[in-house]
């Protein structure tokens, strides 16, 4: 409805909720200015290259020798999250279509309240889940078997001393974020309307034809879904500093150990205090997040628009 054909009690209602987003734009842009202020004085002193080499060398006597380069810890914020969007899609999509589509009753109650349950849990329990069983579950039946036979491909090419290692950070952020993705799939999928999913069956399509036709309906839930569970992974600290092996290696393999912006922060902040300049490096890595994020989510929109669009047309 458009405001001039609105009565003055709507009027006065909707003026009443606008000072509700206008406090979250305003928390949203204090964030990016807080991180702005705090990371000046290393980006006056190494300008871009903060953001573009590999190195952490701290001088508590000499800042002047301090040099900081925060390239290994963004790839592999940016690599864990990759994995850990992939891992996501396959296990919530699945999710999702299985509880619509082929389960009932009781069961269907019991899997919507153990994914609950999960969305629920701490992240410090997926972390110590993740050191205790996954990562040693990884290396010894899934790690070790592919440098074995497919080391010549960069993925695999380093021998996992370890199970902390990239891969397992991803995989753990993929469980992770799936109830939410789960969530926002399958709430989707089940508002299908019912007419269509008939009109499917009618023409004589299959039950997986029929699921991919839904599936290709709800693509921007899809989309959004994967791509909020991608900010939650790259920004996830705990769970991934105890199993990405905190290394500061670039490297395209999943059996070597890696390191992320946040497992970083949360390793160094401590001590940063310090030096003169690492507490400006690690905002910097902050910042680095929040403006991968925003270009995620811009990305997914932009997505998103291409397909109403694309459906506009047939509409």
């Amino acid at each position: 409805m458009e405001w001039r054909r609105m009565s003055r009690s709507d009027k006065r209602f909707l003026l009443s909720l606008l000072p509700f987003p206008l406090i979250l734009l305003a928390i949203l842009l204090s964030m990016l200015a807080v991180f702005v202020l705090k990371s000046l004085p290393i980006l006056e002193k190494e300008g871009l290259k903060v953001f573009i080499t590999n190195v952490w060398r701290a001088s508590e006597t000499n800042p002047a020798k301090e040099e900081y380069g925060l390239l290994a810890a963004i790839w592999g914020s940016v690599y864990t999250g990759a994995i850990a969007v992939l891992v996501g899609a396959l296990l919530s999509t699945g999710f999702a279509i299985t509880v619509e589509e082929l389960v009932r009753g009781k069961a269907r109650e019991l899997l919507s309240a153990l994914m609950d349950m999960m969305a629920a849990t701490p992240t410090i329990i997926y972390g110590l889940w993740g050191v205790v069983y996954l990562a040693p579950f990884l290396r010894r039946y899934i790690y070790l078997p592919l440098h074995r036979y497919l080391g010549w491909l960069p993925f695999f090419q380093e021998y996992p001393t370890t199970g902390y290692t990239i891969g397992t950070a991803g995989i753990l952020l993929g469980i992770m974020i799936t109830p939410y993705a789960a969530m926002i799939i399958r709430e989707a999928y089940a508002s299908i309307p019912l007419s269509l999913r008939e009109a499917a069956y009618s023409i004589g399509t299959t039950r997986f034809e029929a699921i991919r036709l839904q599936m290709g309906l709800i693509k921007p839930a899809v989309i959004s879904a994967l791509v909020l569970g991608y900010g939650r992974a790259i920004g996830e600290t705990v769970a991934v500093a105890l199993v990405v092996g905190n290394c500061r290696s670039l490297t395209l393999s999943i059996t070597a150990p890696g390191i992320t912006v946040a497992s970083l922060i949360a390793s160094m902040f401590k001590a940063a205090p310090y030096y003169h300049y690492m507490e400006s490096a690690l905002y910097a890595g902050g910042l680095a997040l929040f403006l991968i994020g925003l270009a995620v989510n811009l990305a997914g929109l932009a997505l998103v628009r291409r397909w109403e669009e694309k459906w506009a047309k047939y509409m």
